[in-house]
C-alpha cells in the first residue's frame, strides 16, 4: 500500500483529543472513572435552586437535593483552604453518587456568606438529606471529614451498622 494513503487514516492529535473530549461529554456522572469527578461551584442563585431557597423559606432549611450534599465556602487567596481543595477533590471522587460536594467562592457570593455567617474560611456546612445542616468552620484533615460525613451525612455511623447486622 501507498504511505500517504495510510497516513490518511491515522487520526491527528487533534481529533484524538476531541474524540477523548466527546467521550468524557458523554459519560454519565455516575459512570465516571476515578479521579474525573469534582467538586461544583455554585453561584448565589445556583445555590439557592439545588441546595436551600432560604429567601422562599428564610425560617427553616428545606434541601432542595436529591443527594446529601458539602459545601465549601472558601476564597482564592486563602491559603488553609487550598489545603482544603484537593481534599474536596478526593472527596467528591470518593462519595461519587452518594454526596455532592459544591463550592462557594465567599468573595463573590458575599449575601451565601452573610447568611450562613461564615466568619472563618474555609467552613464546610454538611447537609443531610434530612435533618438541618452543620457547620464546621476550619480546614481539617481527610479523615475527619470522612467521619464527618459517614456519621452525619450519611449516618453512616457503627451504631447503625451493627443494628442492621442483628
Amino acid at each position: 500500500t501507498n504511505p500517504s494513503q495510510e497516513r490518511q487514516n491515522i487520526p491527528t492529535t487533534t481529533e484524538t483529543e476531541k474524540a477523548v473530549e466527546d467521550k468524557k461529554a458523554e459519560s454519565t456522572h455516575a459512570a465516571s472513572t476515578p479521579g474525573d469527578v469534582k467538586p461544583i461551584y455554585l453561584t448565589t442563585e445556583e445555590f439557592k435552586e439545588k441546595v436551600w431557597d432560604y429567601e422562599a423559606n428564610p425560617e427553616e432549611w428545606t434541601y432542595k437535593g436529591d443527594l446529601p450534599c458539602i459545601v465549601d465556602f472558601y476564597a482564592d487567596w486563602c491559603k488553609p483552604c487550598k489545603m482544603v481543595a484537593p481534599i474536596m477533590d478526593d472527596l467528591a471522587d470518593h462519595y461519587d453518587g452518594k454526596v455532592i460536594i459544591y463550592k462557594v467562592n465567599t468573595d463573590e457570593n458575599r449575601e451565601l456568606s452573610t447568611v450562613f455567617q461564615v466568619r472563618s474560611i474555609p467552613s464546610i456546612l454538611f447537609a443531610p438529606m434530612n435533618g438541618k445542616p452543620a457547620m464546621q468552620p476550619g480546614a481539617m484533615s481527610k479523615e475527619q471529614y470522612m467521619d464527618i460525613i459517614n456519621d452525619f451525612v450519611l449516618k453512616e455511623n457503627k451504631t447503625n451498622n451493627e443494628q442492621k447486622e442483628s
